[in-house]
């Protein structure tokens, strides 16, 4: 395959060409896909590189529940459309099931967890948003502390065990404390969400279109990655949509195939600064595919790995027209993004699309985290080591 015209068509796709200028944010993540969280910039970075959007803008569609942040894909939580709300939860909903089997070990039974679900929906029923604190204080002994051993297990008590299942089950949601999409600060308010009425089975395959429409051709590798489904569910899954091979097992629907077929690569630079976990890069979470072999060998700054060896990008991307040219962060000391460029001299397009982008993060978020725990002081030797490459 055109490996060039390839990845201008997976960019095209998710919209970072200009096709999603000033879409709102459910319109957005309808084209491109859902956007990970995990308390870091990436719902912002995701709909400011397609559509320009505020975080004032992002903010107000997730009060409005335009979108909304939900446990879905592997019972990751990633921010969704509305009209997505349903399926995510329907395809998440077993991923807690995992930390059940922990609680089983440590002498905890189904039955317990149980009826701490049911006393914190009736501590929520008042309506009034609470945190984690403040539904242990509220529901008393049915939360029970696991000692050390629980926190060997990542099971402290048996609290996030019960608001896990609640989440999966769309009967509570979370409210971010500062109203912010890029912390991990929640109070747990009721809520009914739309149902669908989709067999499990129905599911997966509505999934599997959703997932080719964002970003085809992919393989079932890259099904299975996001999905979390075993070989043979991802198959039987995709086994209605008459797909189309592209060649090395890259699969499109029909229509897409033709429409890749006539697609013209652009031939002028075009270039966004995105997050790490982007969906252009994480939808797939192929980061070779990306990566030109003039860059492959390349050695990351700071680090011993090769860029074409990773699976997860250190810091956040600089890709222009889909292919992968540099990384990322933002330094909050000197209110400045730092880069590296793997190759060349950056020109014009280059300067003012990280420009747009360190405004956008100094006036609207103040920081661009990849991750809750990312802080300023941890991306030191990050920041550094980009500085020391450009």
């Amino acid at each position: 395959m055109d490996v060039t015209k390839l990845r201008a068509w997976w960019w095209h796709r998710q919209g970072l060409d200009g096709g999603l200028d000033s879409a709102d944010p459910a319109q957005t993540l309808r084209r491109s896909g859902w956007a990970r969280s995990v308390g870091g910039a990436n719902p912002y970075l995701s709909l400011f590189a397609r559509a320009g959007t505020s975080r004032e803008a992002a903010d107000a569609a997730a009060v409005a529940l335009d979108i909304c942040e939900l446990p879905s894909a592997r019972g990751c939580t990633y921010v969704l459309p509305r009209e997505h709300f349903a399926l995510g939860l329907h395809v998440g909903k077993g991923a807690p099931e995992g930390d059940l089997r922990t609680l089983e070990k440590l002498g905890v039974a189904r039955k317990e967890i149980d009826a701490l679900c049911v006393a914190v929906l009736g501590v929520l029923d008042a309506g009034k948003p609470l945190d984690p604190a403040q539904i242990k204080d509220a529901v008393g002994d049915a939360v029970r502390n696991l000692g050390e051993e629980g926190r060997k297990r990542g099971q402290s008590t048996t609290l996030p065990a019960a608001l896990g299942l609640l989440q999966a089950a769309g009967e509570i949601r979370r409210v971010p404390a500062n109203g912010r999409l890029d912390q991990q600060r929640y109070s747990y308010v009721r809520w009914t969400p739309p149902r669908t009425d989709l067999s499990d089975a129905e599911a997966r395959t509505e999934l599997a279109r959703l997932y080719l429409d964002w970003t085809s051709p992919a393989s079932l590798a890259h099904f299975r990655w996001f999905s979390g489904f075993s070989a043979a569910t991802a198959k039987a899954a995709v086994a209605d949509l008459e797909l189309v091979d592209l060649g090395e097992g890259l699969l499109a629907p029909a229509e897409i195939a033709k429409s890749y077929d006539g697609y013209a690569t652009p031939r002028k630079p075009s270039y966004a600064l995105v997050a790490s976990i982007d969906a252009l890069i994480l939808l797939r979470r192929d980061v070779a595919a990306m990566i030109d072999e003039a860059d492959a060998a390349r050695t990351l700054p700071g680090e011993r790995q090769r860029i074409g060896g990773i699976a997860d990008l250190p810091d956040h991307a600089i890709v222009d027209r889909g292919r992968l040219v540099g990384l990322w962060q933002y330094d909050v000391e000197a209110g400045e993004i730092a880069w590296w460029l793997f190759r060349g001299k950056p020109d014009s397009a280059l300067r003012e699309a990280i420009e747009r982008t360190q405004a956008f993060v100094q006036k609207d978020l103040g920081d661009a985290r990849s991750f809750s725990l990312d802080s300023p002081k941890s991306r030191a030797p990050r920041l550094a080591a980009l500085r020391s490459a450009s």
